[in-house]
């Protein structure tokens, strides 16, 4: 007898996204989507014994930067390797378009501050086949991959489009630089745009030290840029702000949500120089959303945390003269050189030089919460194993300890400080957030910052660390499931996945949540033109499956690439990959 589905996965317990509790059954697969979940009595082409284990939705991640990496390969990892199935990506107000041919090189530049991504494998990797934004989702419609992907339309990219360099000195826009703004913004909207993301933060710079393009638009310019999705009736604005003008910024957000009446969406974190203010703008999320005014913060449910190392991007020493110079020789011949007494005392005794690139720079010797980054990943460490504690309990001074540890491995060791989210040593404050109804677990940056962040396994995080292994108060399964499936998948309005029901897509992981692990960070060089980025993996995922069809199994890739662009919703009728309305 010929199967009747696709794919059937039997007998797991089902975590189905709502966050109601686990239940049991089987799942049939047809056409892309799920046919039915119960006894199932049908066959199918391919079956997978889901006993002993557990069956959830795939994984939504609302904030990556897979926007050059989408152009020039088809496996989107480190994400993919931890369950993730659709990748937003167009977050902060960066990407790859819109752009003019002679804006390229302005536009490589914003990418390689901002997000870390090195002009050579810009210039290697991205074919550049567009100007708009339409343009742009046509030709990745044509491309298939590991996962779905969806982007927002970034606002520096947009302003550099039509104001050229007036965007980049950071003029204000003229009324008719906002109605052409306006005006694209709603043609993309049209050709799928999930709405766009903008960015008024300093931590954004180009690579050449200037300030990213949307730094300082006026709020008439971001009220034309969300007339636009009200226009429309479609899309969402993504947000990330500095907190300097604490009050005023919470105010603009709450204007441009409540009067274009679409969702707002923004990056909160506790910072350590204010590490009370989280409460405040949960409070405000709550009386917003209250009023009606839908705005929702997106937090990292752990440390967001910089790795330092000799073989990364930053390190204690880095803007140092001595240390510079010796980037120009191998790996293993600065080791040699650093282990010699002399050349130690110079760098130790050099004051560290700006780095006009970067803010980041101020925050490599934040030694009180800095540790090693081991074989196992800790990233809720105890404040006596940081590098300051250790080295007192030695006799050392901070510095003198982490230029040891960095020698470690041949020069290989790294150090993870908690830049964000940890003033207290302690996760309690991320505990709040991801219990507050106004928020989602996000800020993975996958495709981005390849030499200093690797936090895109934070979905596997929650899954071993907030529903299983801390010691403090933690998540049951299935909300933990839900908060990395159904609250993403409907913030962006994406409504046809993130929930296990007949009708919706069929996107999957099956897993051990008893054996979900994460590994150490390694590097890679198989970005274009030999670039390095940091690679982490996963155990305990025994499949992941996109449109019905595995993609990887026990974390190595079986062939597979069903994963399409997805194109946006228009008031909650989600558009599957093809570009079509759904029922």
């Amino acid at each position: 007898m010929a199967a009747r589905y696709d794919l059937v996965i039997r007998g797991g317990a089902i975590a189905d996204g709502t966050g109601g509790p686990l239940t049991s059954g089987d799942i049939a697969v047809l056409d892309g989507h799920i046919a039915a979940i119960g006894s199932i009595s049908g066959s199918g082409r391919e079956e997978i014994d889901a006993r002993h284990v557990v069956v959830t939705p795939g994984f939504v991640d609302a904030q990556t930067h897979y926007d050059g990496q989408v152009t020039w390969e088809n496996r989107l990892s480190p994400s993919s390797l931890h369950g993730v199935t659709t990748a937003v990506m167009g977050n902060c107000g960066v990407g790859f378009a819109p752009c003019r041919p002679e804006d390229r090189a302005t536009l490589t530049k914003l990418m390689e501050g901002v997000e870390e991504i090195p002009g050579p494998v810009i210039n290697a990797g991205v074919p550049w086949s567009w100007e708009t934004f339409p343009d742009y989702l046509d030709f990745l419609g044509g491309r298939s991959y590991d996962m779905d992907i969806a982007g927002y339309v970034p606002h520096a990219a947009l302003r550099l489009f039509v104001m050229g360099e007036r965007a980049m000195r950071g003029e204000m826009a003229t009324a008719e630089d906002r109605q052409s703004m306006h005006d694209a913004l709603r043609a993309a909207l049209r050709a799928g745009a999930l709405g766009f993301g903008t960015s008024q933060t300093m931590f954004h710079r180009s690579s050449d030290g200037q300030n990213t393009p949307s730094f300082k638009a006026g709020e008439d310019e971001l009220a034309s840029l969300s007339a636009a999705l009200t226009a429309e009736r479609r899309g969402i604005i993504q947000h990330v702000t500095d907190w300097d003008d604490f009050q005023p910024a919470l105010d603009r957000m709450e204007r441009l949500a409540r009067n274009s009446g679409r969702k707002l969406t923004f990056t909160l974190t506790q910072h350590h120089n204010t590490p009370n203010r989280w409460r405040e703008i949960l409070a405000w999320i709550t009386r917003c959303r209250d009023d009606g005014v839908d705005i929702t913060g997106q937090i990292m449910p752990r440390p967001i945390g910089l790795i330092f190392g000799l073989t990364l991007t930053l390190n204690p020493f880095y803007m140092t003269d001595t240390y510079q110079a010796l980037l120009r020789v191998s790996l293993e011949e600065r080791v040699a050189a650093m282990r010699q007494p002399d050349m130690r005392a110079r760098i130790m005794g050099e004051t560290m030089r700006p780095d006009e690139s970067s803010v980041l720079g101020t925050y490599v010797r934040k030694f009180e919460t800095m540790f090693r980054l081991g074989a196992t990943p800790d990233y809720e460490p105890d404040p006596a194993n940081s590098i300051a504690a250790e080295a007192a309990r030695l006799g050392k001074s901070p510095e003198d300890h982490a230029y040891d540890l960095m020698l470690e491995d041949d020069g290989r060791a790294m150090l993870y400080l908690a830049f964000m989210n940890y003033a207290d040593h302690s996760l309690a404050p991320s505990y709040e957030m991801l219990r507050h109804p106004g928020t989602i677990p996000a800020l993975g940056d996958g495709g981005a910052h390849f030499g200093t962040i690797c936090d895109a396994s934070y979905t596997s995080f929650m899954l071993s660390h907030w529903a299983r292994d801390r010691a403090g108060p933690k998540l049951d399964l299935p909300e933990a499931v839900h908060l990395i499936t159904q609250r993403p998948a409907n913030l962006v309005g994406l409504t046809d996945r993130g929930v296990l029901a007949p009708g919706m897509r069929a996107d999957f992981n099956v897993l051990d949540p008893d054996r979900i692990a994460i590994s150490r960070p390694e590097l890679r060089y198989d970005l274009p033109a030999g670039g390095r980025r940091l690679m982490q993996r996963a155990e305990g995922y025994e499949a992941t499956i996109v449109a019905g069809t595995p993609t990887y199994r026990r974390g190595e890739e079986t062939g597979a690439l069903p994963g399409r662009l997805v194109r946006g919703a228009v008031d909650g009728a989600p558009i599957d990959s093809a570009g079509v309305t759904g029922d």
